[in-house]
């Protein structure tokens, strides 16, 4: 029993031992790990710069409220659509986007908040609102759409919208009526001739 005692560290059987040391010890402790801490919030701060340089859409929505399956159900529907939700700190957010330079984001990063990013301009809108129709505590705060400070009416008229896919079939089929037409009337007169 005493050789186990005696292994113990002294901090152990007498905590307050560590705050007699050195006010230089301390120091050098807490200045490591400052620099350490904003390091990692420098990196975090460039991902999350990158995310949103990069993205078609960005959404930054207030998840207040919904539970861990409904959070996870609508990151699995997004991933489904090629798109991704983060919770980031507000200190972080407001960093990427200042230096992004976007201005008129930081006043809505008020509570908790997450990014939506998306490939395309509609999808993540869109996706987000279908599932904001089931569960109301899903709110969206504001959005960066093709680099430019969304409101967040402008992103539910624009989640309305098609997807690129979408507008592309609606233009092809614009661009087919007049031969199809076409088409349906030298039929009928050939077959008329017949």
């Amino acid at each position: 029993f005493f050789l186990f005692i005696r292994l113990l560290p002294r901090s152990t059987f007498f905590p307050y031992t560590t705050l007699f040391r050195s006010t230089e010890e301390n120091f050098q402790e807490v200045k490591t790990m400052n620099e350490a801490t904003i390091a990692k919030k420098h990196e975090e701060v460039q991902v999350i710069r990158e995310k949103i340089s990069k993205a078609g859409s960005t959404l930054f929505v207030d998840y207040l409220g919904l539970t861990v399956a409904e959070v996870t159900e609508l990151r699995v529907k997004l991933h489904t659509e090629n798109c991704e939700m983060k919770v980031v700190k507000n200190n972080i957010l407001r960093r990427a986007t200042k230096e992004e330079g976007f201005d008129g984001v930081e006043e809505h990063l008020v509570g908790p908040s997450a990014i939506v990013v998306g490939n395309d301009e509609v999808t993540a809108a869109k996706v987000v609102y279908d599932f904001a129709k089931d569960h109301e505590k899903l709110n969206v705060k504001v959005g960066i759409v093709d680099n430019k400070v969304t409101s967040e009416a402008d992103l539910k008229s624009l989640s309305k919208l098609p997807n690129k896919e979408g507008m592309l079939s609606m233009l092809l089929s614009v661009l087919q009526a007049p031969i199809r037409n076409l088409a349906c009337v030298v039929k009928a007169v050939s077959e008329k001739e017949n």
